[in-house]
């Protein structure tokens, strides 16, 4: 279990360096799908089997439509991908910058890879991330309706710098 959070942790890192040094939307999508299933999967071993399945669907299912959605706006003839030099030089900066703040942390870690966080001694019928559930639907609707608007607002947010000086949807294809 131990080598398996270890190499889900180098992948979200290895997806948020791509994500970070990627100009092209194209390509860092890429990134941004190793990150989700990353972190998901390391929510997965810590006991959270609930909480990952439904961040991982909203993610897929929300996020990457308005990530495709503002990407068709944004269209480029030429995309830069992995292998250009300017992508490599910036991602091999992030991961020497991320390798020194490991180095400067090495002393700091807590706790150990292996410790699952939502495990119980006893035997339980329910499970600590299932009782939120039921909180969420029944007191957390104020937070619902925030959430929704925020994203709301990232999806306007988004296409208006994605608009750049052209005139987004209403320009000549």
């Amino acid at each position: 279990m131990c080598w398996m959070v270890l190499l889900l942790m180098q992948g979200l890192l290895l997806g948020l360096v791509v994500v970070a040094s990627n100009p092209s939307p194209y390509f860092a999508a890429l990134g941004l799908v190793v990150v989700s299933g990353a972190g998901c999967g390391l929510m997965i071993m810590c006991g959270g089997t609930f909480l990952s399945l439904v961040l991982f669907l909203i993610y897929l299912g929300g996020m990457l439509v308005v990530f495709a959605y503002s990407s068709a706006l944004a269209s480029e003839q030429f995309p830069e991908t992995l292998g250009s030099p300017r992508v490599v030089v910036n991602f091999l900066v992030y991961l020497g910058c991320l390798a020194v703040g490991a180095g400067m942390l090495k002393g700091e870690w807590l706790g150990s890879p292996g410790v699952a966080v939502g495990g119980v001694v006893e035997v339980s019928v329910l499970r600590g991330d299932l009782g939120g559930v039921s909180v969420m639907y029944s007191s957390g609707g104020g937070l619902l309706v925030v959430g929704a608007w925020a994203l709301l607002l990232t999806l306007f947010v988004v296409l208006e710098v994605v608009r750049g000086s052209s005139l987004g949807a209403l320009r000549a294809v």
